[in-house]
C-alpha cells in the first residue's frame, strides 16, 4: 500500500513531524533503523531509578518546547536555584552571567576569579575588530576580549552545547546575536545594558526528557516500525519509493512524500542519487560523539556543599578527561525526590574530533569519571551504581559557512516536490530548535500538495 507521508528517523524531530503529518489528515509511516524512538532523549534504570542518560533539559525562553508539552498535556518542571560552576585553575569557580562568554558585568567577572588579573585587563580592554563575514565563535570573542575569555568561559559552553571547539564553531549559527551585536558596536557595552531575564531557562518534564518520544507516539495517529533501517531512495514517477531492511530480505515502500529526519551522514547517503547537491552538502558536516556515564551514591558520601550546586563545567584547558559533570540530584527536585538515600550525577565526554576518548571500555570510563569527580569535587566513595551511554556521531558540528550549506541543502531538496529534511543539522541541536526544523518540514511536504 502507498503511503502519504514516510518519515524516515525517529528522533524528536521525526517524531513531531510524523505527529503533526498525522493530525493534518495523512497516512503516515515512520521507520526508525534502531530498535528504539527517541533519538538522544533516552531514560535508562540506574540503581532501580529511572533517569535521562541523554539529553536532561530544553530551553525555556523558546515557545517550541514549552508549546509541544503543553499540547501533550504535559507539565513542566524547572531546575532548583543551585547554581552552576566552571573549573579554573583546578578550582570550580561561580560561573559568571554572559552571553557565550561575553560577560554581563565585569566587575562579577572579576570577582569569580576565573580569569586572572592579566585575563580581566584584557577583556576589559574590548578591541575595535570588525566582522563582515562570518566566522568562528571563539575567534570572534578573542579578537574583541582576548584568548583567555576564550579558553576559560567559550570554551566550556560551547562544549557542553555543541561537544565542540569554539573556534571551528560559526558565529552566525551557533550564537547570531553575538555577531549581530560584534557588527553594531562593542560587546561589553551591549552586554552590560541587557536586562537581568527573569524566569527559569531550563524545563524538562516530571520524570525527565525520555518521557517525550513515548507522548509523542502515544495517540499520535501514525504507524511506527523500529529496526527499519532505510537504505535506497528514488524518484518514481508519482513520488518515491523506500528500500527498506536488510539487503537479504529489502523491500519496497512507496510513498507520495518523504521527510528525512535523520543525521547528515545517513540523509546524504539517502540522496545521493535523488538530489546530488543536497548529499555532497550534507557530506561535509562532520558530527562529534559523546559518552554520559550515569553514578549513583549514598547520598551521605556526598559532600554537603555540592547539595548547593547544579553541575561544573570544565574547560578543555584544565586537561581534564570530563568536559562537564551535572549534579542531577541538586539540579532537579524530581531527581532528588527519587530515593531520599541516593543522588545521581552525571559526567560528560567527548569532543570533535577527539574520538579517542571514547575507545576505553565502560569500566574505563567510569574510573576517569570517578577520578576526576574526586579531583573536582571531592566525591572519593564508590557508587552503588553506574550507567555508560554512548552517542555517536550525535552532534553536528555548525562549522563556519553553516548557514549558507544549509540554505543550499534546502534549495537543492525543495527542487523535488515531496521531499523535505529536518533535525539536528539544520537550524539548531536544542529541543526547541529541532521542533521548530520538524514543523518547517512538515509545512514544506504539505505545502507541495
Amino acid at each position: 500500500m502507498k503511503r502519504d507521508v514516510v518519515v524516515v528517523g525517529g528522533g524528536v524531530a521525526g517524531l513531531v513531524a510524523a505527529r503533526d503529518l498525522a493530525a493534518s489528515g495523512r497516512d503516515v509511516l515512520l521507520l526508525e533503523g534502531s530498535p528504539v524512538l527517541g533519538g538522544k532523549l533516552r531514560g535508562a534504570e540506574v540503581a532501580g531509578q529511572t533517569v535521562d542518560v541523554g539529553a536532561e533539559a530544553m530551553i525555556a525562553r523558546r515557545p517550541e518546547g514549552l508549546a509541544l508539552a503543553a499540547g501533550l498535556g504535559a507539565g513542566l518542571v524547572h531546575p532548583t536555584p543551585a547554581t552552576s560552576g566552571v573549573l579554573s585553575r583546578g578550582v570550580v569557580r561561580a560561573m559568571p552571567r554572559s552571553l557565550m562568554g561575553v560577560p554581563f558585568d565585569l566587575d562579577q567577572l572579576a570577582a569569580s576569579g576565573v580569569l586572572s588579573p592579566e585575563g580581566v585587563a584584557r577583556a576589559t580592554d574590548e578591541t575595535a575588530v570588525a566582522f563582515d563575514a562570518d566566522v568562528s565563535v571563539g575567534d570572534l570573542v578573542a579578537a574583541r576580549l582576548g584568548d583567555e575569555l576564550v579558553d576559560r568561559l567559550v570554551e566550556p559552553l560551547l562544549g557542553g552545547v555543541y561537544a565542540g571547539h569554539a573556534r571551528r564553531i560559526s558565529a552566525a549559527a551557533a550564537v547570531p546575536q553575538l555577531l549581530a551585536m560584534a557588527r553594531r558596536g562593542s560587546l561589553l557595552e551591549q552586554a552590560a545594558a541587557v536586562p537581568l531575564a527573569t524566569g527559569p531557562v531550563f524545563a524538562t518534564l516530571p520524570g525527565g526528557m525520555g518521557r517525550l518520544p513515548g507522548l509523542l507516539v502515544d495517540g499520535g495517529g501514525f504507524e511506527v516500525r523500529t529496526s527499519a533501517t532505510v537504505r535506497a531512495l528514488r524518484r518514481t514517477p508519482s513520488g518515491w519509493a523506500l528500500t527498506v531492511g536488510p539487503t537479504t530480505a529489502a523491500e519496497t515502500v512507496e510513498a507520495d512524500a518523504v521527510v528525512l529526519a535523520t543525521p547528515a551522514a545517513p540523509a546524504a547517503r539517502l540522496l545521493a542519487d535523488a538530489v546530488p547537491d543536497a548529499a555532497a552538502g550534507l557530506a561535509t558536516v562532520e558530527a562529534a560523539s559523546v559518552a554520559v556515564v550515569t553514578l549513583a551514591f549514598r547520598a551521605a558520601d556526598v559532600p554537603e556543599e555540592l547539595f548547593d550546586r547544579s553541575g561544573v563545567l570544565v574547560p578543555p584547558v584544565e586537561r581534564r578527561t570530563i568536559k562537564a559533570t551535572t549534579f542531577s540530584f541538586g539540579k532537579w527536585d524530581w531527581v532528588r525526590e527519587l530515593d531520599p538515600d541516593l543522588v545521581f550525577l552525571r559526567t560528560s565526554l567527548g569532543r570533535h574530533r577527539e574520538e579517542a576518548t571514547l575507545q576505553a571500555d565502560d569500566d574505563a570510563l567510569v574510573r576517569v569519571s570517578l577520578a576526576d569527580l574526586d579531583a573536582i569535587a571531592g566525591i572519593t566513595a564508590r557508587p552503588v551504581d553506574t550507567h555508560v551511554q554512548r552517542w555517536g556521531g550525535s552532534l553536528p558540528q555548525y562549522a563556519v559557512g553553516h548557514l549558507d550549506l544549509v540554505a543550499r541543502v534546502r534549495a537543492a531538496v525543495a527542487d523535488q516536490p515531496g521531499l523535505a529534511v529536518c533535525g539536528a543539522t539544520y537550524d539548531g541541536v536544542g529541543i526547541p530548535a529541532v521542533i521548530g526544523s520538524a514543523r518547517r518540514a512538515v509545512a514544506s511536504v504539505t505545502r507541495a500538495e
